[in-house]
């Protein structure tokens, strides 16, 4: 299935980074048991490729695993070569670039309007409005005017009560790091991330 699917599909992305990485890989599995679908391991991520490498032998066939902040073709083929299926950008440059000229699909960063149309004329498959939590559902309506065929994904500082007002505002799906991860990819509570997992899937509003 193609990443456009998979993010109208899923909805919600879980971001991983971490500086334990066995805790950054068992907070992606216990994600994965959660039923989240959707993974991006952040290369600055201690051992990030590592634990590339470790999260798709465990999630398997379960998930589908991205890397994020891929800035470089030698980051876009290393992490290809790890196991990531899909790249993900915390802006326009060579990462964006390269992902695309290796047939990655790729969720590329951008804020402005200038970056959003840069980004979908680059290839990306959609695009990540980052950060979103600067922006706002607001933000998201306001840009779905110009570009309704552009697929936004904000990303950063997303809550789970904000999400039903990112998709009501026309958000193809949502990305989060620490405010669903929190310490687990630190070695912290695993427990409380099942529990904001699970808050996190309910928020997520059905197609």
């Amino acid at each position: 299935m193609e990443l456009r699917q998979l993010l109208e599909q899923h909805r919600l992305m879980a971001i991983v980074r971490g500086r334990d990485p066995e805790a950054s890989v068992r907070t992606a599995e216990v994600l994965v048991e959660a039923g989240v679908r959707l993974l991006e391991v952040s290369l600055t991520s201690a051992d990030a490729l590592r634990v590339l490498e470790a999260t798709a032998s465990v999630v398997g066939g379960r998930a589908h695993l991205g890397a994020g902040t891929v800035l470089s073709t030698d980051d876009a083929r290393r992490a290809r070569d790890a196991g990531a299926t899909f790249a993900v950008t915390p802006a326009l440059g060579e990462g964006v670039t390269a992902a695309v000229e290796l047939g990655m699909p790729v969720l590329a960063g951008a804020m402005t309007p200038t970056e959003v149309l840069a980004a979908h004329r680059a290839g990306a498959t959609a695009v990540k409005l980052f950060p979103a939590g600067a922006l706002g559902p607001d933000y998201v309506r306001a840009l779905g005017d110009p570009f309704p065929g552009i697929g936004l994904v904000p990303v950063g500082g997303v809550g789970a009560d904000q999400i039903p007002a990112y998709f009501e505002a026309g958000a193809l799906a949502v990305g989060v790091a620490g405010p669903l991860a929190g310490d687990a990819p630190h070695g912290g509570d695993l427990e409380a991330l099942r529990t904001r997992a699970a808050a996190f899937l309910a928020a997520v509003p059905s197609r």
